[in-house]
């Protein structure tokens, strides 16, 4: 190793230099290479190219070589690039895996994971807090369990774990993504799913959430493309709270929308995209922001900029959404 690191480039081999660069493991012998380009990036070894004989044991030229030179810069580069994505999984995996243990320190713990997972956006920061704290009232208002509340607060804390291993120049493009980068962007889903999937968390229904939290109810989303009676409530919930903090918050290619506004167009996507139960978990907390009589203020990094009555207003609205769907529903099923 520390002669093809200090090796220039790519270098044939014989007799007399195979013991410096190669050592028989008794499963390949040496002389089977006749060349060798060590692959390098940033003056550190990534790997190595070895090439065999040519036909007619014809030797290597030097434009040949000059050419594998070049060649061996890229590979090295996607070699490392690999190498780095696959080791960033497997840290985050590790050490989740070992706060898993620490049942005392899970919020905070997690917490802090979350500021991480965010770090690579600056537009984005705290958005995995946020839709932690958002999913966790959400339960709340819907009659949940503590237990469930936690598993909520967890599951959105660790929501986005996958964009870890995302490229960081696609959070900060201005423009819609093109479908490669949509691909790899939308890829932090399973890749999330990976990571959390190897952790044995209290709560089982996190690496599903993690993975399912893009999907929406009219088979629409990603990566699975399921339909609401597929998705747990769990994952219904996240995708509400994750659409929420999205569309309050500031993107490269847009400003963000007022709290009123984000409400409307979730009352207008439900049933459609959204759970309507959920959307009106989101309502009831958000209205007790309105009228202050909340413990703990829900939006404390935004003003509620909508009156009580509008929301009471749009809980209507959804409430008419939900009646109108059963009864054609009713009345599909009688006729």
């Amino acid at each position: 190793m520390h002669a093809l690191t200090a090796a220039r480039g790519p270098i044939v081999v014989n007799s007399s230099t195979y013991s410096v660069f190669l050592s028989s493991n008794g499963n390949v012998a040496p002389e089977l290479f006749k060349c060798i380009a060590p692959l390098k990036t940033g003056g550190r070894l990534a790997g190595v190219v070895a090439l065999g004989r040519r036909p007619g044991d014809a030797s290597y030229e030097d434009n040949e070589l000059d050419a594998l030179e070049l060649l061996c810069s890229y590979i090295a580069l996607a070699v490392q690039n690999h190498a780095l994505t696959q080791s960033i999984a497997q840290r985050v995996s590790e050490n989740l895996r070992l706060m898993a243990s620490l049942h005392g320190f899970y919020d905070n713990a997690l917490e802090a994971f979350a500021t991480a997972i965010d770090v690579k956006h600056v537009n984005i920061h705290g958005h995995s807090l946020r839709v932690g704290r958002y999913a966790a009232a959400i339960g709340e208002a819907m009659g949940m369990e503590p237990g469930e509340v936690a598993a909520l607060r967890s599951a959105g804390y660790l929501h986005d774990i996958g964009k870890v291993a995302v490229d960081r120049r696609l959070f900060g493009k201005a423009g819609a993504l093109d479908p490669e980068e949509f691909r790899e962007m939308a890829n932090h889903t399973v890749v999330g799913h990976q990571i959390v999937s190897s952790v044995q968390f209290p709560w089982p229904k996190i690496p599903e959430t993690v993975r399912w939290h893009h999907e929406r109810s009219d088979g629409s989303g990603y990566p699975d493309k399921l339909f609401q009676d597929d998705l747990p409530m769990p994952v219904r919930i996240i995708g509400l709270a994750d659409s929420f903090d999205a569309m309050t918050s500031a993107r490269p290619y847009r400003a963000p929308l007022s709290v009123g506004s984000a409400l409307s167009d979730l009352v207008r996507m439900a049933p459609e995209k959204y759970d309507p139960n959920v959307v009106q978990g989101l309502l009831i907390q958000v209205r007790r922001d309105a009228v202050g009589s909340n413990r703990t203020p829900l939006l404390d990094t935004m003003s509620v900029n909508i009156a009580a009555t509008d929301i009471d207003h749009l809980a209507a609205t959804l409430q008419h959404k939900i009646s109108r769907a059963k009864v054609y529903l009713t009345q599909g099923i009688g006729s």
